[in-house]
């Protein structure tokens, strides 16, 4: 019987991993829609607000924030956007003129986002 069982795992070794639940596509699109802006399309701190808050946009694809990201999976991101570094986020949006609509953030959206950013930081 277990050698059955082990037969059974290691064949399953050798089938694809399955989908991922994430769904990159809104992933990029919420990164596209609440990030961008200041991390920029390239998530290097090179958008168009990058500059203009202080402390400066961080480059998101350093190793240093690769290794929080893969470390912390999911916590980074939504950590950030649901208690965004007190008022910065909001005052620099204010301050230039931004005005982003409420959004009601969903676990899966924050699990969207995270696979999106990781996908796109790794390439």
């Amino acid at each position: 019987m277990k050698v059955g069982f082990i037969a059974a795992l290691g064949m399953l070794s050798l089938v694809p991993p399955l989908l991922s639940f994430a769904d990159t596509t809104n992933g990029k699109d919420l990164y596209s829609q609440r990030c961008a802006m200041c991390h920029g399309a390239d998530l290097k701190g090179t958008g168009p607000l990058a500059r203009k808050s202080n402390p400066p946009t961080p480059d998101l694809t350093t190793s240093f924030f690769q290794k929080r990201l893969k470390d912390y999976p999911g916590v980074i991101v939504s950590s950030i956007i649901l208690r965004p570094n007190g008022d910065l986020i909001p005052r620099t949006l204010r301050e230039n003129g931004v005005k982003l609509p409420p959004f009601a953030w969903r676990v899966q959206d924050l699990r969207d986002l995270n696979h999106y950013m990781v996908g796109a930081i790794s390439r």
